[in-house]
């Protein structure tokens, strides 16, 4: 018997049965208090005095009064016990969506609620299964691909001609690469990080030590208070899109922008630049232009979107635009939350 009133309708009709007697009693208190309604008045002729008028809440008008207030308690209560558990999937819907590893959502309420619950409960478990079974595979298949990679490397000693040689070795070196940037690729999308406070421009100005102390000329201008984010995806987002200034353009300049409700930090560079109907689709992993900036000039097309999701993990924004004078500026809006 529990069982058929523990869903959706045995609630909502309880909540509309309830709303109905609690109607019912309230008129009958009112009358029982002020008296039943008064006759009907006899007919009168015209040289009779009029009877007094009847008083407002001695008619019917009370008792439909309480009902229409006790129906929309009912409705108001009734949506609500509705859309509470549409909200609570929505929510941890959303939470899965940041972090794979969300706490599971809780298998309460009625039948319906828990049947859905489970449901969602059940599709997360799998999803993480898939993720780390696919980690796992293409761990170990980098693995085994290392060794005979490593093996034809050594067996390039023994080829005479130095051309030949030379190409294959870059076709191992860019095999490589690929296989090293996929995994932080994979990494990056299965790592979750607290928010924490932190310096945002110490982080910059350290990356551009990094890049001096290795040669490269990159600058810092600006000036940014702390800010709450997620450190290691910030500084990978950063680098990333510092890499890639450096590697078509040579030099880069970190510009910082403090505003009162986000802070903007662009990476600005005077390289070949990208075209505006290309700068979307360079977000897409392994995509590589025609032209200047393509995998002749290294890389392998996954910077750009190990950035763009780095970003968007925290609530952030990225976007190509043109820079003054020619080339490429990578605009990273983050919101202090």
């Amino acid at each position: 018997m529990r069982a058929r009133f523990d869903t959706l309708f045995g609630r909502l009709f309880g909540v509309l049965l309830l709303a109905i007697v609690l109607a019912h009693l309230l008129a009958f208190a009112w009358f029982h208090h002020y008296g039943p309604p008064p006759p009907p008045p006899p007919a009168f002729s015209e040289g009779m005095n009029k009877p007094p008028p009847r008083p407002w809440f001695g008619g019917p008008l009370v008792p439909l009064t309480f009902q229409f207030i006790s129906l929309i308690i009912a409705a108001w209560y009734g949506a609500k016990l509705l859309s509470q558990p549409i909200r609570r999937l929505s929510e941890a819907a959303e939470r899965l969506s940041e972090n794979l590893d969300s706490q599971p959502l809780d298998e309460s309420g009625p039948r319906e609620a828990r049947q859905a619950a489970y449901t969602f409960n059940l599709m997360q478990k799998r999803i993480i299964e898939q993720v780390h079974q696919r980690s796992r595979m293409l761990g170990a298949v980098s693995h085994d691909l290392r060794t005979p990679l490593s093996r034809l490397k050594l067996r390039l000693e023994q080829i005479v001609d130095e051309k030949l040689q030379g190409q294959m070795r870059q076709d191992l070196d860019d095999m490589i690469s690929m296989l090293d940037a996929t995994l932080t690729y994979l990494h990056e999308q299965r790592t979750s990080e607290a928010p924490q406070w932190m310096d945002v421009q110490a982080l910059v100005e350290s990356l551009s030590e990094n890049a001096q102390d290795q040669g490269a000329d990159v600058e810092v201008s600006g000036h940014c208070a702390p800010l709450q984010v997620q450190p290691m995806a910030l500084r990978s987002c950063i680098n990333n899109l510092l890499d890639n200034a450096l590697r078509y353009a040579g030099a880069a300049l970190i510009s910082l922008e403090d505003h009162r409700d986000h802070v903007v930090i662009r990476v600005v560079d005077h390289g070949p630049g990208i075209a505006a109907d290309k700068r979307e689709a360079v977000f897409e992993p392994f995509f590589r232009l025609e032209g200047s900036r393509n995998r002749n000039s290294g890389g392998v097309g996954l910077g750009m979107t190990i950035a763009r999701e780095a970003a968007e993990r925290q609530a952030g924004q990225l976007n190509l635009e043109e820079t003054v004078g020619g080339g490429l500026t990578a605009v990273i809006r983050l919101p202090r939350t």
